[in-house]
Formats: structure tokens, C-alpha cells, sequence
């Protein structure tokens, strides 16, 4: 049985180990929404997370409350590398990575290599599945190198 061939979504000939932003998206496993939660009181079933903005007690998960907690403490161990904004969605996660000056490729390689920014990732993926007790990301994720401040 063919596996099904994976887009490639990496620009090109793009040096990954640059310093500079980048912008990923992260999405759970089915796109399940697990990472908000609605509270309407009154012992009242919970709202659909597509009409719970209209309730407007629309709050983090635990799971959701886990992934802010590995940003943070992901924030407070690097200097060189940090998560500058974040937003977290109900099935996926955004924020912008900036990789700092004098950073470069992983030193295990013979050379420098591209992988600062899936090297961070999935560190972040690890420790936040690790918390939780089982995988709750896809596989891979989207990136977009921030190019000028309009970006």
C-alpha cells in the first residue's frame, strides 16, 4: 500500500537556521477542539465552540492551560530563541517564533543545518504532550518566514 505523498510547504532553498521570525501553526490531531473550553452556568449543556463567543465565557482548557504553561517556561529557558505572541485557537495554536542573533545549526550535524525552527517545535510538541499524557498534535505544521514588518 503507497503512502500518500506530503506537500512540501518549507520555502526552498531557505536557510531555516537564520535569526529572524517566523510564524507557525501548530493544529491538533483531526482538528479535534480541545483546547477551549465554554462555561453558560446554570447547569446548562455546554455550547457548541462555534456559537460560544455569542455566551462570552469562552476560556482555556486544560489542555489549552498546559500550552500556555511550555510557552512560558519555553520563553524563560532560551535566549535565543522566543515565542514573541501567541494566540490559542479552539483545534490549533499560532504564535511567532524569533529565532535570535548567533544562533546557527545544530552542532550534532557535520555542517549547519536547517532544522533550529522544526528543532523547536518539536521540542514544544513533546513537552506539552508529555504534560498532557498522549499526542494531541498533528504530525507536521506550518510555518511562514515574516519577511518585512507588514508580515
Amino acid at each position: 500500500m503507497d503512502k500518500p505523498v506530503r506537500k512540501i510547504i518549507r520555502l526552498e532553498n531557505y536557510d531555516y537556521s537564520k535569526n529572524g521570525l517566523y510564524f507557525i501553526t501548530i493544529c491538533t490531531v483531526h482538528k479535534n477542539e480541545l483546547l477551549w473550553a465554554t462555561d453558560v452556568g446554570d447547569g446548562a449543556p455546554d455550547v457548541p465552540l462555534c456559537c460560544a463567543h455569542a455566551v462570552g465565557k469562552v476560556y482555556l482548557s486544560s489542555f489549552g492551560k498546559i500550552i500556555r504553561d511550555n510557552i512560558h517556561r519555553a520563553n524563560s529557558v532560551y535566549d535565543d530563541k522566543k515565542i514573541l505572541q501567541y494566540v490559542i485557537m479552539p483545534n490549533h495554536i499560532h504564535f511567532i517564533l524569533k529565532i535570535g542573533a548567533g544562533v546557527s545549526g545544530t552542532s550534532r550535524a557535520p555542517s549547519p543545518t536547517n532544522e533550529i525552527v522544526p528543532q523547536y517545535v518539536s521540542m514544544l510538541k513533546r513537552f506539552i504532550n508529555k504534560d498532557i499524557g498522549f499526542n494531541i498534535f498533528q504530525r507536521s505544521y506550518y510555518d511562514h518566514i515574516n519577511r518585512n514588518k507588514k508580515e
